[in-house]
């Protein structure tokens, strides 16, 4: 949801400066992103997100949604994120209207040696109904280049599409319009088999879409974001069948104040689950403009879902020697420091963190120093009083571990200083003030 041509022209710009992103939440900072599909495929974890743009005049109504086409993006360590381009495009898919810009979220699943696509759009032929149709694009490889259909699923009418293959073979497909619908698909993934069914045991007051689905132990969990009360929060269902009946269970995560939508995924990765979802981070100001985010899901002993609570920090081990965001915090002081843009008109450029106050701190936890000595810490920051920050590992009643003297300056500087004692392993990462001034920090690496 943005502007669609010039933003289209920057982001292509940025794709070409940097493919490989490393980022935390939210994932992608190069685009805006929404609806994240996570899908695991062979050791590598795939998302496939909707890409928002910025509407101009003559693409779709200013201020409302703006989605043109797919990328995919690819994580070994799910901190490290590679944009592996565009998946689909309005422009590509011989039934959709190339000018909609309605590309809404999709899906991906594999079987036997093809990897589906699955994505909502408006049909440009008036026979394949009003509304949006769901469409397949199938590849050789998770990234693709993926091939679209010449015609949507026969008899499917909705958005939202989501894939589900259970342990017999038999695979799902669900989607939403107005309530949560789902159906049986044939083997070639590509036609219905049998009536599409109401899973009418969901709240009926409020806007429910986006469905989920995932199984553990036995136990089918459907997924979606519902408005209560003006704003989506992620809630979850259980069943003992994949076409339910579902049993309304809890809520997944609660509202994000300043976002309006909200959109889910679930997977397990090397025995941890995590959910992926959305919120407006890069755009505070315009909710329909979104960035992509994922932390860690815990269950309780029931099998219900424990509520996961949303983080900056988000997940993955943050390599030492990379550049460090500690503007994407686990935790910080009460008072002293504060989080803010470098740059509020152009966004894409990231946070930095200000500390104002003499003992002000803040904290970036799962840092991996390695087994090789670490000798010097650098921090890219800017002062024009100058000061003193103090680095820590794990504790600040340990003794720090690097004093920097920031020097007096009006541009952003790569300051180092040594490492007086080196820990090697995975170490929590606290930065603080020591002195009563101003200092803003960009990033950490150590060296």
């Amino acid at each position: 949801m943005k502007y669609c041509i010039k933003l289209l022209l920057f982001s292509s710009f940025m794709i070409a400066l940097t493919n490989n992103l490393s980022a935390q939440n939210p994932l992608i900072r190069n685009m805006y992103s929404a609806d994240p599909s996570a899908r695991v495929f062979g050791d590598s974890v795939y998302v496939y997100p909707s890409h928002d743009i910025l509407a101009t005049p003559g693409h779709v109504r200013i201020g409302w949604f703006c989605m043109t086409d797919y990328h995919v993006f690819a994580s070994k360590n799910l901190t490290d994120w590679k944009d592996d381009g565009i998946v689909v495009s309005q422009t590509t898919v011989p039934w959709t209207k190339p000018d909609a810009y309605s590309m809404w979220a999709p899906d991906c699943i594999y079987r036997n040696g093809k990897y589906y696509f699955y994505f909502p759009a408006p049909p440009k032929d008036t026979r394949l109904g009003r509304g949006f149709a769901i469409g397949v694009a199938i590849a050789d490889k998770p990234s693709g280049p993926f091939i679209p259909q010449a015609e949507p699923i026969e008899g499917v009418h909705g958005i939202d599409p989501n894939v589900f293959i259970d342990k017999d073979g038999q695979a799902y497909l669900y989607f939403a319009l107005g309530n949560i619908y789902g159906v049986k698909l044939k083997s070639n993934m590509l036609e219905l088999d049998g009536e599409i069914k109401t899973l009418g045991t969901l709240p009926d007051k409020g806007l429910k879409e986006g469905p989920f689905l995932f199984e553990r132990k036995g136990i089918y969990y459907l997924t979606y974001p519902h408005v209560e009360n003006k704003t989506e929060r992620l809630e979850y269902a259980m069943s003992d069948n994949p076409l339910g009946p579902f049993k309304v269970t809890g809520v997944l995560m609660d509202e994000i104040p300043g976002c309006w939508t909200n959109h889910q995924s679930v997977i397990q990765y090397n025995n941890q689950w995590y959910l992926f979802y959305h919120h407006n981070d890069l755009s505070p100001n315009f909710d329909k403009a979104r960035s992509i985010r994922a932390d860690s899901l815990f269950f309780n002993a029931d099998g219900t879902i424990k509520k996961v609570i949303p983080t900056l920090r988000g997940i993955g081990v943050t390599n030492a020697i990379s550049q460090i965001q500690i503007d994407r915090y686990t935790a910080k002081a009460d008072e002293g420091v504060i989080v803010d843009f470098i740059d509020t008109s152009n966004r894409f450029n990231g946070w930095k963190t200000t500390f104002s106050k003499s003992n002000a701190w803040i904290q970036y936890n799962t840092v991996d120093f390695g087994k090789k000595k670490l000798k010097s810490v650098v921090v890219k920051t800017m002062s024009v009083s100058g000061g003193t920050l103090q680095v820590y590992l794990d504790n600040m009643n340990n003794p720090p571990v690097a004093t920097i003297e920031i020097p007096a300056t009006v541009d952003w500087k790569e300051i180092k200083a040594p490492v007086s004692s080196y820990k090697k392993g995975i170490h929590n990462l606290i930065i603080s003030l020591k002195t009563n001034s101003n200092v803003e920090v960009d990033w950490v690496k150590f060296e």
